[in-house]
């Protein structure tokens, strides 16, 4: 389907789950609106019917991603691990993992109310850190742990387990990993 073209709602979502599918990098709802021609509250909407079609879709602070099947993808390791430290610390927090090859997956925290709340993250970069932080920054966003008085919880991704464990050896050094 050619970009630019009006599509009806079906034919529209079905476009923006090719697109996301292709993509190798997240694309954000605004240049989704643009392609597809429509506003960008409108995309919110269709990834909300696509998520509850069940398509692996993942809003991320770079945009949305299309989790494709880890049966095509080499073999991935995953740890969560428990880390505490002060907001204006995130960043060099997410650096110190990006350094080993290591994707943030996500944070978690546990809300008093609300249990357990995950935002995705999905950095696998110092530039991706760095997109991050801006944005949290230039929206005048609160970090979850700052609702938790700096405890969290990261699940971490990467192709060598060895590289998680070089992960929370760094950051236990570093005062950041939380250990019982």
């Amino acid at each position: 389907m050619q970009e630019g073209v009006k599509l009806s709602g079906e034919q529209r979502r079905e476009q923006i789950l090719d697109w996301l599918k292709e993509a190798s990098a997240p694309i954000t709802g605004t240049e989704l609106a643009k392609k597809a021609c429509v506003s960008r509250q409108i995309i919110v909407q269709d990834i909300s019917l696509l998520k509850a079609k069940n398509e692996p879709i993942v809003a991320t602070s770079q945009g949305y991603m299309y989790l494709h099947s880890t049966a095509r993808v080499k073999k991935t390791y995953e740890k969560k691990i428990a880390c505490s430290h002060l907001p204006e610390e995130t960043e060099i927090e997410l650096d110190m993992i990006v350094d080993f090859g290591v994707t943030v997956k996500d944070v978690i925290i546990e809300h008093p109310v609300y249990g357990d709340l995950t935002a995705a993250i999905h950095v696998s970069t110092r530039k991706e850190v760095g997109d991050f932080i801006k944005k949290v920054e230039s929206t005048n966003a609160s970090y979850l742990l700052e609702l938790t008085g700096g405890i969290h919880i990261h699940t971490i991704v990467s192709d060598d387990e060895s590289k998680l464990n070089e992960v929370e050896n760094a950051l236990y050094k570093a005062g950041i990993l939380v250990k019982d």
